[in-house]
């Protein structure tokens, strides 16, 4: 017989947004860190199909992985976490699920049988996570939203049923609640968790671990409390209050209770070497003589998660620089010279729809012309070729995105596209190789004629128009191996001017920072 995988399944009561993900991620770096292979992946009862259409002002990030599915924020805790480069087999969705178990019944598939939630779906849910797992020792799998939501019942049903599938002994059930804080009684109340635990057990799960977050450390007799009504021992309840970094959570883990918990799933004496973790912890908290302030050019506001990987590539690179960074958060619905003129660095993320647009172009022309240190990602090129197109001359030139009847289309719909602008999965999506120009300063940055970024876009640069972009002040640095998409631009005259068409930050990782994103730090350091 081949080693037996062993699972972790990660459940949230009380209310979502508590912390699921990066407690999935922490556990999993301390089990790599004890020399075990992990796998992970995020269960959404949403009846999505996948995360491209679910509005980032809610969700906040759209993740892709390297082969190409959208999918939720989590999965970059993941990878960052973990520094793996997951595909879509870490990512279920219920609307997946029920598409393809709707498919197979009218193809005739079932035989005729009836189509049920129980067993058909909750099959289908754990071979999803049978197939995740691989060969790993070790899987853990975050299920989305909250132990009690309708949508999520059969993702519940199908996690308990796993465990009588593959042993009692080789599955691991912690749960993440929420501990409010009443200020005006001044205590902390654990009956909202206490009735989270119970949720779980009336499902027929009694959990191994329970993880207990609160907004400010919490007195020993909560834990006792829910060891009590939860069932379980003090030791595996783990009090979780807000720490100024997720990267010191690993460490926290491995110095409680839940460690116990970990070496009784593996049978073993789990021994983790943190010392990346450690040596991370020690450059994020050491304060520079020097701060950066970067520039942010958003147009959504009102949830910062929407750039989560952008800002934690930005963070990462100053870390390594050794730099203070101040992320300035500027609209670019109302963006004005003097914000910028106050920032040391301009960053022009992703971003669909006309909105905000025209104050991003605003940003990249204002960059350019001013000599501040500019890097742009996916739309942040898109609006860079605009700019210096109508710095040449072509005043009317826009995008077809933004203005379909546009004269002069210096960005345009992909082939094959047009007509399907509205709908899912028409992306170019995933990993695509790229050609760097030699001597550039992307090929200098990169230290490589040939990489590979992430993409998540519709739109390119329309080559007819490159003697006007070029005319503007940028040259192209970088294109598709056949040389039919522009991949990278940049300014010759500047002291950091460059912009993809890829999410680069996908592929930032703490403990290794992205060199486009270090290379504009250091150009505004110096």
């Amino acid at each position: 017989m081949g080693k037996q995988t062993k699972f972790i399944f990660v459940t949230g009561g009380v209310l979502s947004g508590v912390g699921k993900g990066i407690t999935a991620a922490s556990l999993g770096a301390v089990i790599q860190a004890s020399g075990k292979t992990v796998s992970i992946q995020k269960c959404d009862p949403y009846l999505n199909v996948d995360a491209g259409l679910l509005n980032p002002r809610e969700h906040g990030e759209c993740f892709v992985t390297r082969d190409g599915a959208e999918t939720d924020l989590d999965l970059g805790h993941y990878e960052r976490f973990l520094d793996l480069e997951l595909t879509k087999k870490s990512a279920t969705l219920a609307g997946r699920l029920l598409r393809d178990l709707i498919a197979n019944e009218r193809a005739g598939k079932f035989g005729g049988q009836t189509v049920q939630l129980v067993p058909h779906l909750t099959n289908a849910i754990q071979q999803s996570i049978a197939v995740a797992a691989g060969d790993s020792d070790v899987h853990i799998v975050e299920i989305g939203g909250t132990v009690g939501d309708y949508e999520g019942l059969s993702f519940v049903e199908a996690i308990r049923e796993f465990s009588q599938k593959v042993g009692r002994n080789n599955c691991c059930y912690i749960h993440v609640v929420y501990v409010p804080f009443l200020g005006t009684s001044k205590e902390f109340k654990s009956k909202p968790a206490q009735n989270a635990l119970n949720d779980l057990r009336g499902f027929g799960i009694v959990p191994d671990a329970v993880v207990v977050r609160t907004d400010e450390k919490a007195p020993v007799a909560i834990a006792r409390k829910i060891a009590l009504f939860g069932g379980i021992p003090e030791h595996a309840v783990q009090m979780m209050p807000n720490v100024d970094s997720v990267f010191s959570i690993p460490e926290i883990i491995a110095g409680n209770g839940l460690m116990t918990i970990l070496d009784n799933l593996m049978d073993e004496k789990l021994t983790p070497d943190l010392t990346n973790w450690q040596h991370l912890r020690v450059l994020q908290k050491k304060k520079h003589p020097k701060t950066i302030k970067i520039g942010l050019v958003a147009k959504y506001m009102d949830n910062e998660d929407t750039y989560i990987s952008v800002t934690e590539a930005l963070k990462t690179a100053a870390w390594h620089q050794a730099v203070n960074l101040e992320i300035c958060w500027i609209d670019a619905e109302d963006v004005t010279d003097d914000d910028l003129s106050t920032v040391d660095g301009i960053v022009v993320p992703g971003g669909f729809g006309g909105r905000g647009v025209e104050g991003k172009i605003a940003a990249a022309d204002y960059a350019y012309r001013h000599k501040i240190p500019y890097l742009g990602l996916c739309l942040g090129l898109q609006v860079a070729v605009i700019a210096s197109a109508r710095r040449a001359g072509l005043e009317k030139a826009n995008s077809t995105e933004f203005a379909p009847e546009s004269k002069q289309p210096v960005v345009y719909i992909m082939k094959g596209q047009k007509g399907q602008e509205s709908t899912g999965g028409t992306l170019r999506l995933g990993d695509y190789p790229a050609i760097l120009a030699k001597n550039s300063k992307t090929s200098r940055v990169y230290d490589a004629d040939k990489i590979v970024e992430r993409h998540r876009h519709r739109y390119e640069v329309n080559q007819a128009y490159r003697d006007e972009i070029m005319a503007g002040g940028l040259s192209i640095s970088g294109t598709s191996p056949d040389g039919k998409l522009v991949e990278f631009i940049e300014a010759a005259d500047h002291p950091y001017y460059l912009a993809t068409q890829a999410h680069p930050e996908f592929r930032s990782r703490p403990m290794r920072p992205h060199p486009l994103f270090s290379g504009l730090i250091e150009a505004c350091k110096n």
